[in-house]
């Protein structure tokens, strides 16, 4: 089921990579992305490692705990094994500050708990180059009477 996808989106062939420990997360991001890019959700780093020889991402969502158990190396050791993908670091809530921290070590972006449709859906196409369409919110007026 799509909601809230632009067609043009649909079918362009964008690769995103979810990697976080918390299996619920993955879960939701691939739900939520999944009509507008081609999403997989990974339990580790390794394993995007393993997808990415045949299945190059465009973008890597990535758990902020898989880099503090890692330490900032990991970003050379990303560009290094998928040199064309963005990464974008998941935060909980609370964590957007720390996480900021890793902008100037590899990250492009922060993308911070409460994960909604539209805001994930936003962050994400602005980090994949994609303009942002803005709606335009219209009001009827009612028939004037007589």
């Amino acid at each position: 089921m799509q909601i809230g996808v632009e067609t043009s989106r649909a079918v362009e062939n964008r690769r995103v990579f979810v990697v976080s420990n918390d299996e619920i997360t993955r879960s939701i991001l691939q739900f939520i992305l999944h009509d507008e890019n081609e999403t997989h959700d990974l339990p580790s780093l390794q394993a995007a490692y393993e997808k990415a020889v045949d299945w190059k991402p465009d973008l890597l969502l990535l758990g902020l705990e898989v880099v503090e158990a890692q330490g900032a190396a990991v970003f050379s050791e990303i560009a290094g094994k998928m040199p064309d993908a963005k990464i974008m670091l998941i935060a909980g809530a609370g964590q957007d500050a720390h996480a900021q921290t890793y902008l100037n070590s590899g990250a492009h972006s922060v993308l911070t708990k409460p994960l909604t449709v539209e805001s994930v859906r936003k962050k994400v196409n602005i980090v994949l180059g994609r303009g942002t369409n803005q709606m335009v919110q219209l009001s009827i007026m009612p028939a004037k009477k007589g």
